[in-house]
């Protein structure tokens, strides 16, 4: 795990002071590698790699940016699982390292661009080819690894955080249809970042530069090519297999690997699974805050590691660590993103670094196999609707209304989105009552300045998503789990991505191997959502090596944070104070006093709150601080 960055002139001319610039990007992520970095400069000085460096296989000889004798060279981000098979399956006499980054510059030889469909695993890297004069830019499937890109005055700059891209960027703005995505769904669509001018590499895309032009290209997509053909035990089988193939792949590592362990059943899969590979040197960690029911789960994970013997490292979460850490979250965020458990990522991340340097996570079930509260409140309404018009028998439903209703208890703490949700636009088409049910916008109101923001095309881009060519349109659930898989893990990937490396640590995530996800994808609806039951098949193939206590709660809301109760006490001037900063420095884009005069009206699990604190925050450790940013290109020069 490392940070990666490079520097192309597409005009082939000198870039000026290359070996500065190179430093300044290394420099601004150097949290990400703290064992090494590494700089390489083309010697016409038109194109230069940059690597921060955190040693997890081939300690000794993995060093980056890396050369091959045929004088390519790659900076690379991320664990192709699968190389030991690569090396085999290319010939291992012609490796001088036992590094995946070198099988990935012996599979672009023996494949070229083509050697991306090889890979199992998370990445992103920025290999240039000499005989070809190419740059050749890639991330993996599912954005797990970031990339980020600009290009300014005929000079393509890009890295593993924004952060390092800020001192190249001729001014520090707001991109408002980004901002329009975030205020509705507390992520942005596509290649778009906040940052007017920045752009990130889609997951399961390409770029290259050749000839002075930009290509950009999708190698990979998920289809939900249903097949009828096989049985639930089939598919239970598969998923088993795929699993355990998945976790065996994800120890591979010359440190020790531990796990992260929620509570819920998607981290204790995981870490059950591990720790009956990994044994005596597995250890796992959690999170709780002290405050109150619904805030600690740590007992669910503790009944976990009794009952495999595995270590487990608990960490109290306390409102003080929320205000010695919340400028650190958002400044490693690079921007805002998804809800407010970046917090205890970023706290519990940190415990984990002091043991280990490799985690596994849980990240991936919910979108994978219909773990959200949600999918549930949406199909009961279209299942009424169909009842009503007496549509039931067309196809669309997998689920009748009447075997939904046995499972809607698990609705019981969602009742304030479902009066919402209900108030308005019901029966409505599929497509509209998911976009209403996951739009944030409308709660906030008077709190935006709208007309400064102007007309978005975020309405059109969602449609365009959860309408994907991709994905039948036969069945509902489907459609919502895609534009899940699609946005908000993408989304969540990028916390799991900075809150590890904030502290040095590598976050892995075994649901998300690409083979697992291919099927999944085949697997009728009413299969995967029978009668409504949410996860059902990863119940159906897991649940009997989990505790009792974890199969059978029904409370598991993700890691809720206290932050609206910690906002009507403890909290309230330190939240006061950081909005108070953003009126005195004239925010275009918000009313300041309508926030501060509705701070103490939200409800106990609203994330409006979050959603424009993190705002601010991000203005004042970007926008606020933009002058810095230049300083660092200035400063790296003169020493």
């Amino acid at each position: 795990m490392c940070g990666i960055a490079g520097i192309l002139n597409l005009s082939n001319r000198p870039v000026v002071n290359l070996q500065h610039s190179l430093a300044t990007l290394n420099r601004l992520q150097k949290h990400r590698g703290p064992d090494g970095e590494g700089l390489w400069g083309h010697e016409k000085e038109h194109v230069g790699l940059a690597h921060v460096r955190l040693s997890i296989i081939d300690l000794e000889t993995g060093q980056q940016p890396m050369h091959s004798s045929s004088k390519n060279t790659i900076t690379y981000n991320g664990e192709i699982y699968n190389f030991e098979e690569l090396k085999k399956e290319i010939g291992e006499s012609h490796f001088s390292t036992n590094s995946d980054t070198e099988v990935i510059l012996k599979a672009y030889e023996r494949w070229g661009v083509d050697c991306i469909s090889k890979f199992r695993g998370m990445f992103a890297f920025a290999l240039w080819d000499e005989s070809k004069s190419r740059l050749f830019c890639a991330r993996d499937r599912f954005g797990i690894k970031p990339f980020y890109y600009t290009i300014v005055d005929g000079t393509f700059y890009c890295a593993s955080e924004i952060k390092a891209l800020l001192p190249f960027v001729k001014e520090i703005d707001t991109d408002k249809d980004s901002l329009n995505d975030y205020l509705t769904f507390q992520f942005t669509l596509g290649e778009k970042t906040l940052f007017k001018g920045i752009k990130q590499l889609e997951p399961g895309h390409l770029l290259t530069i050749e000839d002075s032009q930009i290509s950009v290209k999708k190698y990979w997509e998920v289809y939900y090519n249903l097949d009828f053909s096989h049985t639930e035990e089939y598919f239970i089988e598969q998923i088993r297999e795929l699993m355990g193939d998945s976790i065996r792949l994800h120890l591979r590592s010359d440190v020790p690997v531990g796990a992260y362990v929620s509570g819920g059943r998607d981290s204790s899969i995981v870490a059950a699974l591990a720790s009956q590979i990994e044994s005596s040197e597995f250890q796992a960690f959690t999170g709780k805050f002290s405050f109150g029911e619904g805030y600690d789960e740590s007992e669910y994970a503790r009944d976990l590691s009794q009952q495999y013997s595995f270590n487990l490292h608990e960490l109290d979460i306390k409102s003080t660590d929320f205000v010695s850490s919340i400028h650190k979250i958002i400044y490693h965020l690079d921007q805002p993103v998804a809800g407010p458990g970046s917090f205890p990522q970023y706290q519990i991340s940190q415990l984990a670094s002091e043991h280990r340097k490799v985690v596994l996570g849980g990240q991936g079930g919910d979108e994978i196999f219909g773990g959200y509260a949600r999918y549930l409140i949406a199909y009961f309404e279209q299942c009424i609707k169909g009842a009503i018009e007496g549509s039931l028998n067309n196809g669309n439903f997998v689920v009748t209304y009447e075997s939904i209703i046995s499972n809607l208890e698990s609705l019981k703490q969602y009742k304030p989105m479902l009066k919402q949700f209900w108030s308005k636009g019901l029966f409505e088409t599929i497509d509209r009552r998911y976009f209403d049910l996951i739009n944030r916008a409308p709660t906030l109101k008077d709190e935006v300045n709208w007309n400064a923001i102007g007309q978005s095309s975020t309405c059109d881009e969602f449609s365009r998503i959860f309408l994907g060519d991709n994905v039948g349109h036969e069945s509902y659930f489907d459609l919502m789990t895609h534009f899940d898989f699609k946005t908000l893990l993408p989304a969540l990937l990028q916390v799991e991505d900075r809150m590890s490396m904030a502290h040095g640590l590598e976050s892995r995530v075994p649901f998300l191997d690409h083979k697992l996800i291919e099927l999944a994808a085949t697997i009728p609806a009413d299969i995967k959502f029978k009668n409504g039951e949410l996860k059902r098949l990863l119940v159906r193939t897991f649940d009997s090596i989990l505790p009792n206590s974890i199969t059978q709660r029904k409370d598991k809301m993700g890691f809720p944070v206290p932050l609206n109760e910690w906002m009507q006490g403890e909290l309230k001037d330190f939240v006061c104070g950081i909005f108070e900063t953003g009126r005195d420095r004239g925010r275009e884009f918000f009313n300041t006093d309508v926030i501060l005069e509705n701070l103490s009206r939200e409800g106990k699990f609203s994330r409006k709150i979050w959603g424009l604190l993190s705002l601010e925050v991000w203005m004042q450790e970007f926008h606020d601080k933009s002058s810095e940013y230049k300083k660092q290109l200035t400063q790296e020069r003169l020493t």
